[in-house]
């Protein structure tokens, strides 16, 4: 057996002679060990290193095993404790078991014994690992089978996405704010011979450089202030599976050129280390951004963007797939109405033309914020047009600008609408840059970005 694949157990005892014993009989049944002479280095050492299963004495002078139990549970829960102590009685079992000890042994050890709970603790937690991977893959098929539309540019799509998910290429999907780009790369991952494994996800707009590359990559113990312990990366998360990297057009040029080598070589390096750690993981990446145009403008690496472009899939938005309001509509009023107990049963004929003629900025996750505000107000069987927001129903509320927003001149909406207006205008202006539009507005990105959804622009 690779000593890789070995279980890895801590010995946690005072007694050196004793920790021999168990280290030689858990070496004979295949297992990896290392060793603590206290509850304090047990918890130092579990914060550090990784571990499938403590094995720990409960009389130790630094610190006792029932203290560090605690310590450890706080820390990593999911790892199981067996408690041994010479000193039985009923008054430690029950203590042991409240903080969190998966079994309690008594000393002099019972080999067969021993081995028994060591075999029934590792199916134990696998069987919740198992669990735990299938709820991710049930939601992640779940969500997959959100995607709804039969417009042409719609099945175009879903058709592709059928062709793509079983490959292993790297993936680009573009497409705006609201449309939907990470339900299609949950149905991508979903569909794909990586699904048992986990899909994780990583904003590149939401963190600062310095917090992407730890995210991304993970770092090691004083590695920088704060750093108390390695920390494994979303690239190590994302092992065997698939690492969604959204708003990818945000990442600065230094981390452009991290990702590239990941790319390139299939490995990373976490902050602060120095060996290289190979990861086999799928990147599916998006964008509001045109990158081609950006690469050819010197805003992004040409060579990253040829990497991340081996297969494009374009969403449409809204507008391009305007036979799908109906049904996108009804769909939302299903669900929010039974979220909300209310028995709504559809839309009025005038209700569903203004949703039809609204150019939807915001796309389909505006639409679900406007039906989902519509089916809270209505108080009938069928949301009316009274029911739906003020900027749906007044042409061109949507098109103020970011001028007349300020003085107010002529409009009569609220302050929300025309906030909502203005950010829109700047979003218009700067391409969808929302670094550039933070500043013409005067806010921060992480402010501009609460915003965006707060609107159902994002």
């Amino acid at each position: 057996m690779n000593p890789e694949k070995q279980p890895g157990i801590l010995v946690v005892d005072d007694d050196p002679g004793h920790r021999t014993t168990l280290k030689t009989v858990l070496k004979s049944w295949n297992h990896r060990v290392s060793e603590a002479d206290d509850g304090q280095a047990a918890v130092s050492i579990v914060k550090d290193c990784p571990c499938d299963l403590i094995l720990m004495d409960v009389r130790m002078a630094v610190m006792n095993g029932i203290e560090a139990l605690k310590q450890i549970k706080v820390y990593n829960p999911s790892i199981p404790v067996i408690i041994m102590t010479a000193y039985s009685s009923v008054e430690s079992a029950v203590e042991a078991m409240k903080a969190g000890a998966y079994d309690y042994l008594t000393k002099p050890l019972d080999f067969d014994e021993l081995k028994l709970t060591i075999e029934r603790a590792m199916e134990h937690t696998q069987l919740k690992d198992e669990n735990r991977d299938l709820k991710a893959q049930l939601r992640n098929r779940a969500e997959a089978r959100q995607i709804i539309g039969t417009s042409r540019p719609m099945k175009q799509l879903l058709e592709m996405v059928a062709t793509v998910a079983p490959s292993e290429a790297t993936v680009l999907i573009t497409g705006e704010s609201g449309t939907g780009k990470e339900l299609i790369a949950r149905a991508i991952h979903a569909n794909s011979g990586r699904s048992r494994a986990p899909m994780v996800m990583v904003n590149c707009a939401a963190l600062t450089e310095s917090l992407l590359e730890s995210e991304l990559f993970g770092h090691e113990k004083g590695a920088f202030t704060g750093a108390e312990r390695r920390r494994e990366g979303r690239f190590v998360r994302a092992d065997k599976g698939t690492l969604f990297l959204d708003e990818v057009g945000e990442m600065s040029m230094a981390m452009q050129v991290k990702l590239l080598r990941v790319l390139q070589e299939g490995e990373i390096q976490r902050v602060g280390g120095e060996a290289p750690i190979y990861v086999d993981v799928r990147i599916i990446a998006a964008t509001n951004i045109d990158l081609r145009a950006m690469a050819e403008n010197g805003k992004f690496r040409e060579d990253l963007f040829y990497r991340l472009n081996v297969v494009h899939l374009h969403v449409p938005s809204l507008k391009e797939r305007v036979d799908d309001i109906p049904v996108l509509a009804q769909h939302f009023l299903n669900y929010y109405a039974e979220r909300n107990r209310k028995k709504i049963k559809g839309f009025n004929p005038q209700a569903m033309d203004r949703l039809l003629k609204y150019p939807w900025p915001g796309n389909v996750r505006e639409l679900a914020n406007s039906v989902e505000r519509a089916v809270i107000l209505s108080p009938g069987d069928y949301i009316s047009e009274k029911d739906l927001p003020l900027s749906i129903m007044r042409p061109g509320v949507d098109a103020i600008d970011t001028q007349r927003a300020g003085k107010f001149e002529g409009f009569a909406g609220s302050l929300d609408e025309i906030e909502k207006a203005a950010i829109e205008k700047v979003l218009a202006k700067t391409d969808g840059n929302k670094s550039e539009a933070a500043r013409l507005l005067g806010i921060n990105r992480r402010t501009l970005y609460n915003k965006l959804y707060k609107y159902g622009l994002e």
